[in-house]
């Protein structure tokens, strides 16, 4: 492995937050960009403990620092009170805030003020092939996902292992986040294992042996720590009736198997929803960035039918649709979703993404390309036509 890695993620011209996973190089991206910038790392103990009690020295703290005009603050989420410093200073010294989160809980209410003009909210998301360059290799990827610390790390299935545990240690017990920690971790590998399905919230509750107002409170703090995505169902007026429940996504393909404690290499059953979540993340990464479109969601015509399309993608009155397929050779049977998508208003491209190596079009003007060359559109902008 070589690196550092560049990062897609571009920091705007004021303050901003900046979340993502404990993990995907939050802080590492930040001190390398504001070098001169004052610090305040919550991680750091002694340093948490004497803000949580007097959110006051952080004023103290920033007007021993004259000089200073920009100022981090990772893991800002632990201490919430701070943001009303923060505020202060905004208004007053016209500073630049860099607020680094793994989690968006704790901000929904205390950063409200905070987002609403004086903060934009950005998400770093595991690596892409655009950053990892030669060293991209989808197996890897699909196996052990891409977040840097678990990338770099000597025995990347000991460190996936060993950062569940982590995850809840510091983030469920350490946060307080749930009542029953042997609940939440009953319930995480059954949610792992909805990866890329429509959420069936009695069903998770029923193998979790917990009650459905819980899984959907569990649902709502994996996607508040950003190990989790809800993709909404697509909806518009069409003769036939649109489903409406969201699907689950985890974020990182390594997350995904560890939490369902898989380590070996991937299996066929799993390949198809990881590598569908793997284009997910890929299109989210890109799509913050780039501004590759405005919402994204998938597509399925009816309630029990098996027919769908993974993401629908709008930008403006366009839309794109994309089918992702884990088979190394092509098909028209893979056609069927792009197929029965045809008709929808405002298409403008659809595309078939499978693991074999060969470009092709179809005569009623269906991409289908393989991985790589759906990554080299996305990086180089070209995906829309």
């Amino acid at each position: 492995m070589s690196g550092p890695y560049i990062r897609l993620t571009l920091p705007p011209d004021g303050s901003f937050f900046l979340l993502g996973l404990r993990g995907v190089g939050k802080s590492t991206w930040a001190r390398s960009l504001f070098g001169e910038a004052h610090f305040v790392d919550l991680l750091d103990e002694r340093v948490f403990n004497d803000l949580l009690v007097q959110p006051a020295l952080f004023s103290a703290e920033l007007a021993a620092r004259p000089d200073a005009r920009e100022v981090v603050i990772d893991e800002v989420q632990r201490i919430p009170a701070l943001l009303n410093e923060v505020h202060r200073a905004i208004e007053r010294r016209r500073l630049r805030f860099v607020l680094l989160g793994s989690s968006a809980r704790k901000l929904k209410t205390a950063g409200t003020n905070l987002l609403a003009g004086r903060a934009v909210l950005k998400t770093m998301y595991p690596l892409t092939p655009a950053e990892l360059g030669k060293d991209f290799h989808l197996e890897e990827v699909l196996r052990y996902g891409s977040l840097p610390l678990i990338w770099a790390a000597p025995d990347r299935a000991a460190a996936l292992e060993a950062y569940v545990h982590l995850y809840l240690r510091e983030e469920i017990r350490a946060e307080a986040l749930v009542r029953s920690l042997p609940a939440f971790t009953r319930f995480l590998p059954i949610a792992a294992l909805f990866h890329g399905q429509v959420i069936n919230v009695s069903g998770i509750a029923r193998e979790a042996a917990v009650a459905r107002t819980t899984v959907n409170g569990y649902l709502e703090i994996l996607e508040d720590t950003l190990l989790t995505y809800r993709l909404p169902a697509y909806e518009a007026r069409l003769r036939l009736r649109e489903r409406k429940h969201p699907k689950l996504y985890w974020a990182d393909t390594g997350l995904v198997r560890a939490a369902r404690r898989q380590s070996g290499p991937v299996g066929p059953e799993e390949r198809g929803a990881l590598l569908e979540g793997w284009v997910l993340t890929l299109l989210r990464a890109h799509g913050e960035e780039a501004e590759l479109y405005d919402e994204i969601s998938y597509w399925a015509p009816a309630q029990g039918s098996n027919v769908e399309v993974d993401y629908l993608l709008r930008r403006r009155n366009e839309l794109l649709a994309v089918e992702v397929k884990s088979s190394e050779r092509f098909s028209t049977g893979l056609l069927k979703g792009l197929k029965a998508v045809a008709e929808l208003s405002g298409l403008v491209r659809r595309i078939l993404v499978y693991r074999g190596e060969r470009s092709l079009r179809t005569e009623d003007g269906i991409d289908v390309w393989p991985v790589a060359r759906l990554a080299s559109e996305i990086a180089r902008g070209t995906l829309w036509p």
